[in-house]
């Protein structure tokens, strides 16, 4: 319809006045990364980061839309040279946040987003202390174990590790600014509620100063 693309037009040349570094977390499975593209596409003044990784590539997944898909020794290289914002060791990958889209993402006046477990979290918590960090958590544990099941993906240890540090990572949430809750099959609820507090801290005074 020629208004709703109109709209989309006008949100695309919106930048905020005081843009944010924002960061959603929570545990494997959750749907953190359903969330944050439903977000982009509804609101793109927000940006995903795309996150480097030494993961292997799952099925459907592109190099540089999914992930930054790198060897160890390129991870390596990035991490000792300055190149990370943050960096984790989880389930014996390394994860990590390219520093430099970061900061070219709030130059240009648009909030950037991170998609990230709790280590690293708490590690962009401690460099840029004005970030805005949000963690998500599934309805109930079975829920999530359903969700991981799904996936088709894990191995029974891996299943069993992923759900011992969600439990652990659901219990100390004390860190993040908001929690919220992702009800299966709703993740665009998720978005929208997430958007809302983007937009409420957008507003705050004094406001948020994300220096990168």
């Amino acid at each position: 319809m020629p208004e709703e693309e109109d709209l989309v037009d006008q949100q695309k040349r919106m930048t905020f006045p005081n843009p944010l570094l924002v960061v959603v977390s929570g545990p494997s499975g959750v749907g953190k990364s359903t969330i944050v593209a439903e977000l982009a596409r509804r609101h793109p003044q927000v940006v995903p980061i795309v996150t480097a990784t030494t993961r292997a590539r799952r099925q459907g997944e592109i190099h540089g839309v999914h992930y930054h898909f790198l060897a160890r020794d390129e991870f390596g290289d990035l991490r000792d040279g300055g190149g990370l914002l943050e960096w984790a060791e989880v389930h014996g990958e390394w994860y990590g946040t390219p520093v430099d889209q970061v900061r070219g993402i709030l130059a240009a006046g648009r909030d950037a987003i991170l998609t990230i477990d709790p280590q690293g979290a708490r590690q962009v918590r401690a460099a840029v202390p004005d970030a805005l960090l949000l963690f998500v958590k599934p309805p109930s544990m079975k829920d999530l174990t359903e969700r991981l099941v799904g996936r088709g993906s894990e191995s029974q240890e891996s299943l069993e590790r992923r759900r011992r540090d969600a439990e652990q990572w659901m219990a100390d949430t004390a860190d993040y600014d908001h929690v919220v809750v992702n009800e299966t099959g709703h993740p665009d609820e998720a978005a929208e509620l997430i958007w809302e507090i983007i937009q409420a801290e957008a507003r705050r005074e004094p406001p948020r100063r994300p220096r990168v």
